[in-house]
């Protein structure tokens, strides 16, 4: 026994299952259970929050669950790209909804399945990246907050695991005033990390860098190929000679045409593990904001009213 269990595969299954004693059956199960919780690869199958994940409740249980968070639901968006040569395309997807499972651990929420049409145009020339139209996007999105709403969501907050989507939430968010809604959006776009964060080791640290990479070997570590790491460059290629305040929409292209941003080669656990944390913490702390707060949803309201009719507004 003591041999096998070194590595809780079906040897060690096969030991277990021909133990006379049931006592000390339950032991050896419970303690293999346990080291399978520490293989590399199990953190994600196992840190998902009992009851959050919408595709994961019965009918019944979405009615309780919805009650239990107060009409609160995230919304977790990523996308399908390339990051580098080292991370899986859905990097951002399966980030974000590792955090927002983390803070729904901490403050409940349901949390709507996995969402990935944004914006990543920039990001076409890269071999499986899926970008939608920016029609499509926004049609989408607004369909899916009006189903969500429709099934109880009342507060509906946006979880934003991808920089490509930093202008189009806001958009979203402010295109609500257009028309009434019986349901508030929020969006969250991850803020500054707190004091004590371990210091970066690369100059360069932006997509699929050092940072990105550290928060994936937290996620899935068994989808990190960190040994492919050097094997592409990450370095800014500056292309573009434009005076500050122009925008142009190659201009993401014009500094990493790899898409790749960074050295992924310096990424550790002690930064992703510090990462995560704080993210999956500010997402708790937004929920529970957003379910404490009567004032939206009564703004909202009386500006729908108004404007209806501009005319009557006090001047």
């Amino acid at each position: 026994m003591g041999r096998s269990l070194k590595s809780p595969d079906l040897r060690v299954q096969s030991t277990v299952r021909y133990v006379y004693n049931p006592p000390m059956q339950m032991k050896i199960r419970g303690l293999l259970s346990a080291l399978v919780m520490l293989l590399p690869g199990t953190q994600f199958a196992h840190a998902q929050a009992p009851g959050v994940n919408w595709e994961e409740l019965t009918a019944g249980d979405f009615v309780k669950a919805i009650e239990r968070a107060r009409g609160t639901c995230l919304l977790p968006i990523g996308i399908l790209e390339k990051h580098g040569p080292q991370l899986p395309l859905g990097t951002d997807l399966i980030n974000v909804r590792y955090v927002s499972q983390k803070g729904a651990e901490q403050e409940f929420a349901v949390i709507f399945p996995a969402y990935y049409f944004g914006q990543i145009f920039e990001a076409k020339h890269e071999p499986g990246t899926v970008a939608y139209s920016s029609r499509l996007q926004l049609e989408l999105l607004q369909e899916t907050t009006d189903e969500m709403a429709r099934n109880g969501c009342k507060k509906i907050l946006i979880v934003n695991g991808h920089g490509g989507n930093n202008s189009l939430l806001p958009f979203f968010a402010q295109s609500q005033l257009g028309s009434r809604h019986d349901y508030v959006v929020y969006v969250y776009l991850r803020g500054q990390y707190p004091p004590g964060r371990p210091a970066l080791k690369s100059k360069v640290d932006s997509h699929a860098g050092e940072s990105e990479t550290s928060h994936t070997m937290i996620s899935r570590p068994d989808l990190v190929h960190l040994d492919r790491a050097a094997s592409e460059s990450g370095a800014d290629r500056n292309r573009l000679d434009l005076p500050t305040g122009v925008y142009t929409g190659i201009w993401w292209y014009a500094k990493f045409p790899g898409h790749y941003a960074g050295d992924a080669a310096a990424a550790n656990t002690a930064l992703g593990e510090f990462d995560m944390k704080a993210w999956a913490d500010g997402i708790a702390s937004a929920i529970r904001s957003i379910k404490a707060d009567q004032v939206s949803p009564r703004l909202q309201d009386e500006f729908y009213d108004k404007a209806k009719e501009p005319i009557r507004t006090a001047q």
